[in-house]
């Protein structure tokens, strides 16, 4: 199995954990009361996940795009 194979898996896993963690917050969004501290303090700690797997995703794409060039 070359690098550039295990990077694309990396990659759909990574962007797989972003959509979870997107409609986890979606679905938190839609519960609960729309004053409660606990849901919001909830719905950020998700927004913050959601950002570090996109920065995580797009870093896997640029690599793998540089292991597929280079293999």
């Amino acid at each position: 199995m070359k690098f550039a194979d295990i990077m694309f898996m990396l990659v759909v896993i990574s962007g797989l954990a972003t959509l979870g963690v997107l409609f986890a917050g979606l679905v938190g969004m839609a519960r609960g009361p729309a004053d409660s501290l606990e849901r919001a303090k909830g719905s950020n700690r998700l927004m913050w996940w959601r950002i570090r797997l996109q920065l995580l995703t797009i870093g896997l794409i640029f690599l793998w795009y540089l292991a597929k060039q280079s293999g």
